[in-house]
This record gives C-alpha cells, structure tokens and sequence, in this order.
C-alpha cells in the first residue's frame, strides 16, 4: 500500500493548476500532483478516499481541486 502523503501541501496543487480548467482534474493530474501512481488514484477513488465525479459516455473521473486541497493535511 502507498504511504501516506503527508510532505504535499496544498500550496503545490494551487501552483500546478490552470484555471482555465474550471477546477477539474483528471486521473493523470491528480496523480502528478500528488506524486502517485494513476491506479492509486483510482483505487482512493473507489474506495470513496477521493471524491471523484464521472463524465462522459466513458466514465471517465474528474476531480475537485478544492476536495483534492482538502484532502491533504493541513
């Protein structure tokens, strides 16, 4: 299992996100801001440790940064 990620702040994902964006993030850059493995990411979100929303005909997750932020420790 991953460690926890208690060194990431939530200065760092304010920094690495465009607000062009709308505040949604994919799999792939929650993953890079948290500097974890995509499937973690989706395995957090199975497991309801992430709040992810689906869209699309796909399915695919989007994340809030505000619930990515809040995630974090303070």
């Amino acid at each position: 299992m991953d460690s926890p990620i208690t060194e990431y702040s939530a200065d760092r994902i304010s920094e690495g996100v465009n607000e062009e964006t709308n505040s949604l993030l994919t799999v792939g850059e929650v993953a890079s801001l948290l500097q974890i493995h995509v499937n973690t990411v989706r395995k957090w979100s199975n497991l309801g440790i992430l709040l992810s929303f689906r869209i699309g005909p796909r399915g695919d997750r989007r994340f809030r940064k505000e619930d990515i932020v809040s995630f974090l420790p303070k």
